[in-house]
């Protein structure tokens, strides 16, 4: 089905960067914005499945999928078909004022599959932080309150609202003051590696109640609570099991709205369309993005039709919607739910356990964790995991890091077993490389993992 299923990958061939690459990298410090964040040079061509292809012909195997992005994997035959199908028909004509059919085909199949009884409506965006913004606008507009509280460790985008919202790090914030007022942050419940317990939803609603509601604002100002099921940025640490479910009675009891940001986690990648499923739980608003159409610029804010009452012109996007991108979700959506929902079951799971035994062997990989292909463990150190990463490349396997020490794994979700397997083999030898004895918790970064 994908272009390089036929070869062996990864396959490096020359130094990275390779002399294509060298070129690309002297024009981008030229022009590009010093603002972005590359952890390797990795200088990308043609992306296949969970392949990537670099200028100078190297194939490298892709655990991160552009950021949780492409979760049918990079151009999958279906989506290009519908992209190519639509770009031939109509390009653009800004479903704020006009209507199209993609826009409403995918806002009528968002509302069906997003998760409890309750009817939706659906507005469309480009961005998760666009998603963000809106929902924003949305719980104040329609609670006619102020306040909003949200958790330490999340990341809900870049912009104003989304920045404002985020505690996951200072660069994020610093510089960039004054924020949006009346935004309460609270401490997020960690679970221990394998889940969570009762204690983790008392401390949840604990920290609520007694850090915002007795000390900083009443319940009756806060809009809304702004919540990830899984933490993306902070570190890929899920809810505990219990925590959604009491935040949700909680938000019952004083009126307040639940906004669950599912722009890294939704559309199957932990398993099921939207991780919120897991726990049992029917948000007021839900925020979707990166996946949800395999890699063309969406975002869209789905919510309760009794919540989504803001009057005509008080939020639009010339955008948002557009109808190549509505066409390529709905080819997506139809791919997650044909067989790459159950896939990222099946395949997380696999991954997790092939952690686990890779943390028997290397004493400083630890707390494995995750739902579905949202995967991370823990390094002893920020040094360590760089150093990691940076080695991985350098054998063909693509990683990023998320939160202080995690190594995040989020593949396309139609990755094979026979790569999940490679991946763990690269990882092993990796550790076993840089480490000249078995790593040790605590290892500081001028030890063993210190970044060269």
């Amino acid at each position: 089905m994908f272009q390089f299923d036929h070869l062996t990958v990864p396959d490096i061939r020359t130094p990275l960067p390779g002399p294509n690459g060298a070129e690309m990298l002297a024009r981008d410090k030229l022009y590009v914005s010093p603002s972005y964040t590359p952890m390797y040079p990795l200088f990308v061509d043609v992306g296949s499945g969970s392949v990537i292809r670099d200028v100078d012909g190297n194939l490298f195997l892709d655990f991160t999928a552009g950021i949780a992005v492409t979760n049918t994997g990079h151009c999958h035959p279906e989506v290009v078909a519908a992209i190519q199908d639509q770009a031939a028909k109509l390009l653009h004509m800004s479903g704020t004022d006009f209507y199209y059919r993609p826009q409403i085909d995918l806002a009528e199949k968002l509302a069906k599959i997003a998760p409890g009884p309750s009817p939706k409506k659906v507005f469309f965006a480009n961005s998760g932080a666009e998603t963000i913004e809106g929902a924003l606008k949305l719980a104040r507009w329609h609670t006619e309150r102020n306040r909003v509280v949200a958790f330490f460790g999340a990341f809900h985008g870049r912009t104003y609202g989304a920045m404002s919202l985020s505690g996951s790090k200072l660069v994020h914030r610093r510089g960039f003051s004054p924020l949006v007022p009346d935004i309460h942050h609270v401490d997020f419940p960690r679970a221990c590696p394998e889940g969570g317990t009762c204690a983790d939803k008392c401390r949840l609603i604990a920290n609520v109640e007694d850090t915002i509601f007795k000390r900083t604002c009443p319940p009756e100002e806060v809009a809304a609570i702004f919540v990830e099921p899984i933490q993306g940025e902070g570190g890929y640490h899920p809810i505990p099991q219990g925590c959604l479910p009491a935040l949700r009675a909680l938000c019952d009891k004083h009126g307040i709205l639940l906004v669950v940001d599912e722009v890294q986690s939704g559309m199957g990648r932990t398993g099921k369309m939207f991780a919120v499923e897991h726990y049992g739980v029917e948000p007021d608003i839900i925020c979707s993005a990166k996946g949800i159409a395999s890699g063309m610029p969406l975002g869209a804010i789905i919510a309760k039709a009794e919540v989504m009452d803001w009057p005509p012109g008080s939020h639009a996007s010339t955008f948002g919607g557009n109808p190549v991108s509505c066409r390529a979700a709905l080819a997506s959506i139809e791919l997650l739910e044909r067989e790459y929902m159950a896939n990222a079951t099946i395949r997380g799971e696999h991954l997790r356990v092939g952690l686990r035994e890779l943390s028997q062997k290397h004493a400083g990989l630890t707390n494995v964790r995750g739902l579905g292909l949202m995967t991370a463990a823990d390094l002893p150190s920020g040094a360590a995991r760089e150093k990691v990463i940076q080695t991985a490349f350098e054998r063909g396997l693509l990683l990023l890091g998320c939160g202080e020490t995690a190594l995040r794994f989020c593949p396309p979700l139609c990755i094979s077993a026979t790569q999940v397997d490679t991946a763990l083999t690269i990882l092993d030898g990796v550790l076993d490389t840089i480490e000249p004895t078995p790593l040790r918790v605590g290892c500081s970064a001028s030890g063993a993992f210190a970044a060269s």
